[in-house]
This record gives C-alpha cells, structure tokens and sequence, in this order.
C-alpha cells in the first residue's frame, strides 16, 4: 500500500467518528426536547367549597336531584402523559342531600344505600383516553361492596388564579342503581323509582406541591 492510501485511510476515521458522535448528541438532545414537551402529571387536590357532585333520578313520574357535600378527590392528570394519569374519587355517603329529610334518612337507610354499613363510594379510574369532546377515564366504582366497570367523559382546563395553578373538571354519566344493591326489599321494583340514575360534577382542583 502507498504512504498516500495509507494518510487517507487514517484520515477517513476520525471524520466518521466525528460524524458519529455528533449524529448521537443530535438525537440526545432531541430526545431529551421530546421529552420536556410531555412534562409530567399534575398533583391536583379538590377544592370542596367550589365543587359540585350531583345526582338525578325518577320517583313517581318525576325527576328528582340531590347532592353530595364531602367527596375528597385525587386528580394526577397530564393531557399528554395520559398513561401516567390517576383519578381517585371518596363520595362520603352520609353527606347526601335531596332539600329532604325524611326522602335522605330513607336513602341512606338499609334498603337502599346502607349508609351506615357502607359509609363510602370509591371510583378509581388509571385508563385514560381522549375524545373528541375532551377525555374519558375509564376505572371501577364501588357502592354498597358492589363493584363495576364505568368510563366517565369529562373536560379540563387549567387557569392560573392568583399565582396558582388550579384545574376546572366536568362531566356527567349515568349508572343503574340496582347493579350496586341500591334497592332492596320493595325497592328493587323500578315502577315508583327508575333504576338509572344520572351523575354530574363541576370540580375545582388545586395544584398540589
């Protein structure tokens, strides 16, 4: 081999190692872009004074609505990390509200939501998908120690208030009472009281640090 052929070849590996290393801190830096456009999930607590879950249902030929007063919620949620998102919803069921006494003692009471035996709901949902109206969380929900598969559609936006990062979350779905035993005895017939029962919410949630 000549001197000449042998001063090129050693000249080609550099070059390609130099070609090599920045192609590699090109994709790096890429990659690490990529991933601070997709920051995290958000720790978010409610906001019980400025939050709403509510509840209708049919009684006798007319619609009827109530309303819980304590429902702690933990919101983990990221419109771009949706498999690392995580809705944890407590409903305190002796918090029931229908404007009613009596109608609130005769919910709470052993035929229908045994508040007494069975103190909380639970919904948890760790499936979260977008829609075309916003997202859905899909997760299992537990009343009375029955427990079901519910997807739940809502919306969310963020606001910064005062400084502070706060969420607004929405939505509404529907479940059938008497797949959770809410209707024992003489409340399982649906002739004075309708199985489904609608469920709407407007929660404020605070960023949590």
């Amino acid at each position: 081999m000549s001197k000449v052929a042998m001063t090129q070849g050693a000249r080609v590996k550099p070059a390609q190692w130099l070609a090599g290393t920045a192609a590699a801190m090109c994709l790096a830096t890429w990659g690490q872009g990529a991933a601070a456009d997709t920051p995290s999930p958000v720790h978010y607590v409610l906001d019980q004074a400025k939050s709403t879950l509510e509840f209708t249902f049919m009684q006798a030929g007319a619609q009827n609505k109530g309303k819980f007063t304590r429902f702690p919620v933990s919101f983990d949620f990221g419109p771009g990390d949706l498999a690392g998102s995580r809705l944890e919803v407590t409903v305190e069921i002796g918090s029931l509200d229908t404007g009613d006494k009596e109608r609130d003692d005769t919910l709470k009471g052993d035929d229908l939501f045994a508040a007494a035996k069975f103190p909380k709901a639970h919904f948890l949902a760790t499936q979260f998908a977008r829609t075309a109206a916003g997202f859905e969380a899909q997760g299992k929900l537990t009343i009375r120690d029955q427990t079901r598969d519910v997807r739940v559609p809502f919306t969310f936006r963020t606001a910064v208030e005062q400084g502070a990062t706060v969420g607004y979350m929405s939505g509404k779905t529907s479940i059938r009472r008497l797949d959770y035993g809410v209707g024992q005895g003489d409340w399982k017939a649906t002739d004075q009281v309708g199985n489904d029962v609608g469920v709407s919410f407007s929660l404020r949630l605070t960023a949590a640090h």
